[in-house]
């Protein structure tokens, strides 16, 4: 591939991180200050639209430990780029698929993470949509991997942004009220709950809780729909090796009525994941909710680079396609731990 930061006078590319439907990931060098980041890169041209602006005003307005730090946006010829916080070590699917299924202590570590930079964004109004393992990240700390949330191409802010109602996401986390939508509205911070319960099965059993590794034989529209309707049976089973709390706490997070479904703050006083919370730790978003953000980049700034990458480029049809389009959902898809 071609070096998207050939001739930037700010950044150098170190190597190619991933790449999807949607655009690809480099890691670089910020140049002046010896500082890695991570650089997503989207094509210009029809491919950039009101949803990518929203995405990065999104990310913007967050400044939090448990949050990929957005840095600034700029265009090159070819592609719009966004500058961010580079995480080290990976998302947490490698973590799970390369270590197995997780010992409820350290799941816990994860989660106890996951739910306080959750709680954040929530609390700023932004709900994600997306949570799943490879939209979180991981970063090296002193004992064991810092999380951080990642990816807000799917976000809704609940002052900015319309009301919920596109079903869109990774079917394996998809909550059920999504998938009954049928372009009504939804509470989108309730359904990234249900999505946190399928993260910590994950964890702690090793699999996805609605898949079946007979489903590898279909393919893959008969494989959404299979996992879509076990999430609309609630066809699942808990393991007996898990421990009485981890499971309730599942369970409730795996509600599939939004109404009744565990809240953030019950989550944090849930006897499973109290275990180990510093006493500090359930009020440590009060203190966050009073940091400004600051980016050298202002709002209409980003809307002014955001409009300038919409224009079509003569490269526009060579690359990277928009996501598919699958029985009217915005599907972005799981990988497999087989």
């Amino acid at each position: 591939m071609e070096d998207p930061l050939k001739g930037n006078a700010k950044y150098e590319r170190i190597l190619d991180i991933n790449s999807g439907t949607f655009g690809f990931v480099v890691k670089a060098l910020e140049k002046e200050t010896g500082q890695q980041v991570a650089i997503k890169f989207l094509p210009r041209g029809r491919k950039i639209n009101s949803d990518v602006g929203r995405e990065i005003l999104n990310h913007k307005a967050l400044r939090h430990p448990h949050v990929v730090q957005f840095k600034e946006v700029f265009f090159t010829d070819k592609y719009l780029a966004i500058a961010m916080e580079y995480a080290d070590q990976g998302d947490l699917f490698h973590y799970v698929r390369d270590n197995g299924r997780l010992r409820e202590d350290v799941a816990r570590w994860i989660f106890q993470q996951l739910i306080f930079g959750l709680d954040y964004c929530h609390r700023k109004g932004v709900a994600s949509r997306d949570i799943k393992l490879e939209n979180i990240l991981l970063k090296s700390g002193s004992r064991r991997p810092l999380v951080k949330l990642c990816d807000f191409g799917y976000s809704k802010h609940e002052e900015l942004d319309s009301i919920a109602t596109s079903r869109v996401g990774t079917p394996d986390y998809m909550s059920p009220e999504i998938l009954r939508s049928r372009g009504g509205a939804y509470d989108a911070k309730r359904a990234d709950l249900w999505s946190c319960g399928v993260v910590l099965f994950v964890m702690v059993v090793g699999k996805y809780p609605f898949s079946s590794k007979e489903d590898a034989e279909f393919r893959v529209e008969e494989q959404h729909r299979l996992v879509l309707n076990r999430i609309l049976e609630l066809k699942y089973s808990i393991p007996p090796f898990l421990s009485a709390p981890c499971a309730d706490l599942v369970q409730r997070l795996l509600d599939p009525n939004p109404d009744t479904r565990i809240t953030i703050p019950d989550i944090i006083q849930h006897p499973w994941h109290k275990i180990g919370l510093p006493p500090t730790a359930s009020n440590m978003n009060d203190v966050y909710m009073q940091v400004t953000p600051e980016t050298s980049q202002s709002d209409e700034d980003i809307k002014s680079v955001v409009s300038t990458a919409m224009k079509r480029t003569d490269t526009d049809d060579e690359i990277i396609s928009q996501a598919i389009a699958n029985d009217g959902f915005a599907i972005s898809g799981s990988q497999s731990f087989e």
